[in-house]
Parts: C-alpha cells; structure tokens; sequence
C-alpha cells in the first residue's frame, strides 16, 4: 500500500507530518481535509479519523496512526535515516525532551490562546469531535507561556546550530512549526531573540520548511 497523509495546508499540525515525510524522503499521497469547510467532521473523515483532526496516515501497512507522536514513532522506525530523534540514549533523551517542550510550551500554549479568544472557534476550545466552551482567562496564559519559551529557546540556541542535538531533529521541526504559527496570535520573535531568529533564518534553507 501507498503511504498517504490526510493533510490541512494551513494547520500547523500536519505541517509537522509534512515535514517529517519530506526530511525521511518518503513517498506518498496527499488528501487535503478542508477544515474551514468542517471537512474534518464529515462522515466520510470520521471512517478515516472518529477524532476528527488532521493529520491522519495510512500506513503501507493498512493501519492508519491519528496523532504526530504515532506518526513520527512510525516513520523513525518504518524509515530509520535520516535519524531524526537521536542516535545514542542520551541524543534520545534530548530530543525527546526538547520536542515535548517546542510541542507543549510553543504549540499547545499557542492552541490554548487562539482557541480560547477566536469568534470563530466559540465552543471550539479544544480539538476533537467534543466541543468545549472557551475560558479567555486561558488565552491570556498561552500568550505568556509562549513568550517564556521563545526567551527559553533563544537561551538554548546561543552558540548551538541545532536544538536538542549536533544534528537537525524532531525538536527543530516542531520548533520551526510553532514559532511559524505564533503569527496567528500576533506573536514572533524579536531582536531580543538574536539566537533564534539566526536558527530561523538557517532552518529555512532546508527545502521541507518550505512545506
């Protein structure tokens, strides 16, 4: 079977997948899921995905994993090179560590502030096919929590070419997909962020960032 990945291009989430797939040089096939048309909530993509959110990939081997954790789990292990989540137990240990801060403290601080202030996703709190109403005391937070770690990631990136390790990985990914999206909320770095606006700058010299 093809590898085929249930994409959103505006959506930050899926970006990540894409660019996953393109650094691991996989082949596959594209389906855009439209959000703003609540394509994602359709019966035909509820077959495809009953969480209803995108990304989605169907394996070669026929199971389709939901989530970016299953997906990248997969694609390191399906397709090991490049490595993109370390080599030895401790590279594995740091880029764990920094992606789950990039996906915590940059996207999910992020998601906590647009969802919880957009008109648009009134009752649309959290993702999924569940609505939840929103607290604008949470959208509050997700902005100061962002700016904490674009002041964190900033102290980290001086005199380091890549995040977690000597070499391009799952945490620069999921960086790059965050402080990109920070946009949305009207948030990006600054030149007191020297350090990460050159790891930025560097970052957009790989043709998957172009994704």
């Amino acid at each position: 079977m093809t590898v085929t990945l249930y994409d959103c291009a505006t959506a930050p989430s899926p970006r990540r997948a894409r660019i996953l797939l393109a650094e691991k040089g996989v082949v596959h096939d594209t389906v855009p899921i439209d959000l703003r048309q609540g394509e994602h909530f359709s019966e035909p993509f509820r077959r495809i995905n009953p969480q209803c959110t995108v990304p989605a990939l169907v394996t070669e081997e026929g199971p389709v994993l939901t989530d970016n954790a299953a997906i990248a789990a997969y694609l390191e292990a399906r397709y090991p090179e490049p490595p993109l989540q370390g080599i030895t137990a401790l590279e594995k240990a740091e880029v764990a560590h920094w992606h789950w801060r990039a996906e915590f403290e940059g996207l999910l601080a992020i998601a906590e502030a647009l969802r919880n202030s957009s008109p648009a996703m009134a009752n649309r709190a959290l993702p999924g096919p569940v609505n939840y109403p929103q607290i604008p005391a949470l959208a509050e937070r997700g902005i100061a929590r962002l700016q904490q770690f674009l002041a964190d990631l900033n102290q980290r990136l001086d005199g380091r070419e890549f995040i977690a390790t000597e070499r391009f990985s799952l945490a620069d990914i999921t960086a790059v997909v965050a402080v990109d999206f920070a946009r949305v909320i009207k948030q990006k770095p600054g030149e007191q962020h020297p350090h990460l606006l050159r790891w930025r700058a560097a970052m957009g010299q790989r043709a998957s960032m172009g994704l």
